[in-house]
This record gives structure tokens, C-alpha cells and sequence, in this order.
């Protein structure tokens, strides 16, 4: 028998689920980011970046052949099967790495771990997870927040945003739903609801 929770924590982009993380470490929780681990599998001269480079071209690497993510991401946002490409390229080494990192947790002792993945259902990750949590919030918020996060303009906000699924796809998926278009303080609220339940 288990005696660890795994919890997935997804939502589109700009939804807020940085936050939320931070909250579930506060209390307790060891956190894996699938987000830095795209960034270390995808690292310079690794295998990860040599297929992207093979499928999307030179033009996504750097001078020093490391990878130029605005550039990758606005290739890989312009169309839907440029984003697919780009999941279905990245997701087995993220996903393996994942795995070790859980085990890693585990094998110290640690019996609460948050999963943290925008990409969460795309790369089945789901399934490693006793419970999945999407954190949701307004188109406009959303580009907000992206725009000021990554020093995008509006147009290619839209792009990542128009590549991502709608909030019925989360909640059908998910076995909690987080509405993060008030403050901080609401956001905490809501959060603490579904450690109650959860512990």
C-alpha cells in the first residue's frame, strides 16, 4: 500500500499555479516543477535539444548552441502541430526524470509531493498522481500575466494561450478546480479546502 500522495498540479498558462505550489511547500509539500526540468533536459548539447534542433532547425539555438526558448516558443506556438512536435519531443525526458525525482523523494522519507505541470494531461502524467488539482482563471488575467512573467507582447500571449486547451478540458480532467481570479488571500483560502481534504 501507498504510503505517499503524489498531487498534480496543472491549469493553462498564466492561471497561477506557481502560486498555489508555493502554498502546498509551505505546508509540507516537496515540489517537482516540470517547467525547470524542460529546462535541464533541453539543456546545451543534450539529446533533448539535438532532436529539437533536427525538427525545428538551427534558428532555435543560440550562438553558443544553447537554447533560444523565445524563439522555439514562437515556432512552436504558431501552429497546433508545432505544438504537438514540441510535447511529443520533450514529454518521455521530462517524464523519465520526473519519475527518478519522485523516487528520489520517496526513498528520503517525503510522503507529500506536488507535481507541478502545465502540461500535466498532454504528457499523461496524470497517471503517476492520487489526485489532480487545476488552477484556472480569466483569458484576460491570463494574458496579463503572461505578458509581464515572460516580457512578451500581446500577440504572442495570444499564441501561447490559443495552443492551450479550454477550462471544461481541466475540470473534466481534474479532481479539484482552483478559481484564481481574486487575490492572494482567496487563493490561500481555497488552497487550504483541499488540503483539509486531502490529508
Amino acid at each position: 500500500m501507498r504510503n505517499h500522495k503524489i498531487i498534480g498540479l496543472t491549469g493553462p498558462t498564466g492561471s497561477g499555479k506557481s502560486a498555489v505550489a508555493k502554498y502546498f511547500e509551505e505546508n509540507g509539500y516537496k515540489i517537482i516543477d516540470a517547467d525547470k526540468i524542460a529546462r535541464e533536459v533541453t539543456s546545451k548539447g543534450s539529446p533533448c535539444l539535438k532532436t529539437l534542433t533536427a525538427v525545428f532547425g538551427k534558428e532555435i539555438l543560440n550562438e553558443d548552441n544553447s537554447l533560444n526558448r523565445k524563439i522555439l516558443a514562437r515556432i512552436a506556438f504558431s501552429t497546433k502541430e508545432n505544438t504537438q512536435l514540441l510535447n511529443d519531443i520533450t514529454h518521455p525526458f521530462v517524464y523519465l526524470k520526473v519519475i527518478k525525482i519522485a523516487n528520489e523523494y520517496i526513498a528520503n522519507g517525503n510522503t507529500k509531493i506536488i507535481y507541478d505541470a502545465p502540461l500535466l494531461f498532454e504528457s499523461n502524467g496524470e497517471l503517476l498522481c492520487d489526485y489532480v488539482i487545476s488552477v484556472l482563471c480569466s483569458k484576460e488575467q491570463r494574458i496579463k500575466r503572461i505578458m509581464r512573467r515572460d516580457n512578451i507582447p500581446l500577440e504572442q500571449a495570444n499564441l501561447r494561450i490559443n495552443a492551450q486547451h479550454s477550462d471544461d478540458f481541466y475540470k473534466n480532467k481534474s479532481d479539484f478546480c482552483i478559481d484564481n481570479n481574486s487575490d492572494l488571500e482567496n487563493l490561500h483560502v481555497n488552497v487550504q479546502k483541499i488540503l483539509t481534504e486531502i490529508r
